[in-house]
């Protein structure tokens, strides 16, 4: 391990010094609040506990594992050398018995889904490239057989997987199809004679690409085609198939192609697949939700094709959850190399003219950082919200039709916010640390190159956000389907008391009257969890009728007129999703706070979670005022308020970033090291003998004053 990484106890000693500078500055500033009072102190083993969640010590097994530096990135290589060493930890993952948990338990794992995706993300703090290619591995090309096969495909084919003896890629997304998986180019046509199918790219754009352990180390593929027996289509199924021989070469029939250099993770070996009439023995179809028999017959315990696709789908599910977990990890990590750098960086005489002020004290410095904190914290309640929900799912806890188009539905709006979430945080963290942010001993530029891919595969974020938004749409329309003469009486006479008090701004004017001539009392309103419970999803609820009520005019055309009131639409659709996941975070920050019983502790997280929420809705304040939602005297109080809270917040921030549990082996960032505390300390020493000795320069603009 480099020094830069294991700080020495002069080091420490040192940002312990910066750190404690920084607060008093900040605890200054927060203390000329209004609100001001004594300072809380949070618990840092209770607040360490709450965010670590409720397969905690499951993450610091995977932690351990991921300080090893053996799985650690190392710069400098190669592609191809970069490729071999990931190869090679995952041999050393199945060591640690790091991958299995997941597997049934005949098969040497666990039956843990939660605890699985939990130590999974963990990963992609030792190296992004080494989460991705065993998520391919574990995540995708075992679980596709483990979910989508029967028992006896679990016991011919998992073991190998399971232990790495097969390595396989994922051959799912097409060149001429990504997102739309039902339309992929791809047919396996079933052949009675000699109970084979017949796995064929019959065009350029069914080419597989992008597909992890294809290029090099895959030796066998689960591959997705549309199965066609007896002259009708079925949809898309999975297959089993070979595509390498024991020497390495393709197999007969199969085209095997490098995608070479890619913009991040090229640790994995990314590849392309395409097939001339490659045989499939029957027995390879996966053929949990569909089977063919030897004569072709095709048969299936879900009758509906459309159902019996996303059914299929649905069980892959993880794959989203599990980029949904590793991107609000590169997102802690980041903060906490940004902030602890923010505490102990000086810049510019504002105050003194002797000493500079610390990063962290510029306002504008807690504008960048502390909202982006708030954030993660909201994501890490939300994501294990999700998490709890997998893991019922997968385990049979409750695996109701209803429990899956949730979980579904809750990935689908999760894994959006928090994939882009990350990189804007990379992004503001990297800028933050000025220079030494884009240096690569920081990780920064290679962790948001690294993730750059995660907005677009296991689904692109806008796609994802449609389903959601859907899923919205016929929740809204079942509501009417469902209610009663009476109840629909009562919500028209609702909407139309809302619709006037919106419309002709008496709602505002009651917040005026209410307000007038006192700051305060318009700046309180905001902190009340209940104001921000209605604010976010009063916007929800009103963007969702907005986009029912443009669409319901086309419920009796065609589909192509649907189709292009739908496109027509598809800017609010998405909008709306997004206020969606908005709202989830707030609703899981909270629901998180009714456990915390450290009263300290839920007092600065109460601040954290009013940042939160503040500065998403200061984010679309537009909307909120064209609406009636918020008066003008009451918008104009919001930014003033909650810069009060980012400066009552600041003396926490390191802490809070630190209770996220990671080490100097994780962080392996020279920003986070203490050597920039070391510097100032070194600086601040210089100076002060400088003075002391009588030697120092006098400053020519004091010549001048005199």
């Amino acid at each position: 391990m480099s020094q830069t990484a294991r700080p020495t106890a002069a080091r420490d000693a040192a940002a312990g010094t910066a750190g404690a500078a920084g607060a008093a500055g900040a605890a200054r500033t927060a203390d000329t609040a209004d609100d001001a009072g004594s300072r809380p102190a949070p618990d840092g083993a209770v607040l360490q506990e709450l965010l670590l969640g409720r397969w905690a010590e499951t993450r610091r097994e995977a932690r351990a594992v991921a300080a090893d530096p053996r799985f650690h990135r190392v710069g400098g290589l190669s592609t191809a050398e970069h490729r071999e060493r990931v190869f090679a930890q995952l041999a050393g993952l199945v060591e640690e018995g790091a991958v299995q948990r997941a597997f049934p338990r005949e098969y040497g794992g666990q039956d843990a889904h939660g605890a699985n995706i939990a130590a999974f993300e963990e990963l992609v703090v030792a190296d992004p490239s080494l989460q991705i290619k065993a998520g391919v591995q574990w995540g995708l090309f075992g679980a596709a057989v483990m979910h989508l096969g029967t028992e006896e495909h679990h016991r011919r084919l998992l073991p190998p997987i399971v232990d790495l003896r097969v390595p396989g890629a994922f051959a799912m997304t097409e060149i001429g199809h990504g997102s739309d998986v039902a339309s992929i180019g791809t047919t396996a046509e079933y052949d009675p004679e000699s109970e084979e199918f017949v796995l064929h790219t019959p065009f350029t754009g069914a080419t597989k690409r992008y597909l992890g352990n294809a290029a090099v180390h895959g030796r066998d593929a689960v591959v997705f085609a549309q199965l066609i027996t007896n002259g009708v289509n079925h949809g898309v199924h999975c297959f089993y198939c070979r595509i390498r021989e024991d020497d390495g070469s393709a197999r007969e029939g199969v085209t095997i192609s490098d995608d070479g250099e890619k913009g991040g993770l090229n640790g994995v070996d990314n590849g392309r697949l395409s097939f001339d009439r490659v045989r499939v023995p029957r027995v390879d179809l996966l053929d949990r939700y569909g089977a063919v028999a030897a004569d072709g017959a095709y048969s299936s315990s879900i009758e509906s094709p459309g159902r019996r696709f996303f059914t299929m789908l649905g069980t892959l599910v993880q794959g989203r959850v599990s980029l949904t977990g590793a991107s609000i990890a590169a997102s802690k990590i980041a903060l906490q190399g940004a902030i602890t750098y923010g505490e102990q960086r000086r810049q510019f005489h504002a105050s003194s003219t002797t000493e500079e002020e610390v990063l962290m004290d510029y306002q504008l410095h807690q504008r960048r950082l502390i909202p982006k904190l708030a954030t993660t914290v909201a994501a890490g309640f939300a994501h294990e919200k999700l998490l709890t929900k997998l893991d019922d799912v997968f385990s049979g806890a409750d695996d109701s039709d209803e429990n899956r188009q949730e979980l579904e539905t809750l990935a689908a709006a999760l894994k959006p916010t928090a994939t882009w979430h990350a990189l804007d945080t990379l992004q503001e963290a990297r800028e933050a640390c000025g220079g030494a942010g884009f240096m690569a001993e920081n990780r920064f530029a290679t962790l948001r190159a690294d993730l750059d891919v995660y907005a677009t595969f296991e689904g692109d974020n806008n796609v994802l956000l449609q389903l959601v938004a859907k899923r919205l749409l016929s929740d809204y329309a079942a509501e009417f389907r469902q209610a009663d003469v009476g109840a629909l009486s009562r919500y028209v006479v609702s909407q139309a008391q809302s619709t006037v008090l919106h419309r002709f701004g008496l709602r505002r004017a009651l917040q005026n009257v209410q307000d007038t001539g006192d700051e305060r009392r318009s700046a309180n309103w905001f902190k009340q969890t209940e104001v921000q419970r209605s604010l976010l999803s009063d916007r929800v609820r009103q963007m969702v009728a907005d986009v029912a009520s443009a669409l319901r005019s086309t419920a009796k055309l065609g589909p192509a007129e649907k189709a292009e009131a739908f496109n027509e639409h598809q800017h609010e659709i998405i909008a709306a999703a997004s206020a969606h996941a908005d709202l989830l975070l707030w609703e899981s920050f909270t629901e998180a706070l009714e456990t915390v019983e450290h009263e300290d502790t839920r007092t600065v997280l109460t601040w954290l979670r009013d940042i939160h929420a503040l500065s998403t809705i200061e984010q679309h304040l537009d909307w909120h005022l064209l609406h009636g939602r918020i008066s003008a005297q009451r918008a104009r109080t919001l930014t003033p308020y909650l810069n009060r809270l980012l400066a009552r917040v600041r003396p926490y921030a390191r802490q809070i970033a630190e209770s996220f549990g990671y080490t100097a082996d994780h962080l392996r960032m020279e920003v986070a090291s203490g050597a920039e505390a070391e510097r100032q300390a070194e600086a601040a020493e210089y100076h002060r003998r400088r003075r002391a000795s009588g030697d120092s320069p006098v400053d020519e603009k004091t010549l001048r004053r005199s």
